[in-house]
């Protein structure tokens, strides 16, 4: 058997490998045999893991196995955090579900609170909301609807599975003392918004024109 491996070595190589954190000569000892020559055994193994892979390093006085440095981009790993929503991001998501195409004053009569162009802006930044088309009513007004992404994220297969008002209730977020009338829509169906709607890809060369306008404040009539 190689010198280079006997049992000492190979000891301190099992216990470094093992540690959650890195290891000092004297937290070595403890574990090995009285006379142990530990500080020899991490010197020979730091010469044994040069060039290699994995690299035997001091860190504060302690030793540990990491990556080494040259490898170190192997490691790296690129996600996306999810981006939490507010409650009014989550409230403006529930009405476009269900409401769709609905356009940003329709939110606001809904909600009874003035729609912040941040909400919408976020929606639309993570994907969830997009902007559908124009209504044909005076000013022209954006409509909103949800993405194939906002199925995606909440495990739906198509707007016909959003909870009804039933499940709606027994989940508790309905009120069971409704007012007469109420009713939850039926996101599936065409509204009756959407008879006069026009579509942002209708190929009548809106489509660059309407983003401009959205971003510009000065004149959100504009066509």
């Amino acid at each position: 058997m190689d010198d280079r491996f006997d049992i000492t070595q190979r000891s301190v190589e099992a216990l470094l490998f093992a540690a959650a954190e890195p290891l000092g000569l004297i937290d070595l000892q403890r574990r090995l045999p009285d006379g142990a020559d530990v500080a020899g055994a991490v010197a020979a193994l730091q010469s044994a893991y040069l060039g290699r892979g994995v690299t035997l390093v001091e860190v504060a006085g302690r030793w540990r196995f990491q990556t080494a440095e040259d490898l170190d981009f192997l490691m790296v790993e690129e996600r996306q955090e999810p981006r939490r929503l507010s409650r009014a991001a989550q409230e403006t998501l529930a009405i476009i579900a269900y409401h769709q195409p609905v356009t940003r004053a329709e939110i606001e009569a809904v909600r009874g609170v003035q729609a912040s162009r941040g909400t919408l802006d976020v929606l639309l930044e993570v994907g969830l909301v997009r902007m559908r088309g124009r209504r044909r009513t005076p000013g022209r007004p954006v409509t909103y609807g949800t993405t194939d992404l906002f199925l995606e994220q909440f495990g739906l297969a198509n707007l016909s599975d959003l909870p009804g008002m039933n499940d709606m209730k027994a989940l508790g977020l309905l009120d069971m003392n409704l007012p007469p009338g109420f009713s939850v829509p039926d996101p599936s169906r065409p509204s009756e918004g959407s008879m006069d709607e026009d579509p942002l890809d209708s190929g009548d060369g809106e489509g660059p024109e309407f983003v401009q306008d959205f971003m510009d404040d000065s004149d959100s009539s504009r066509v």
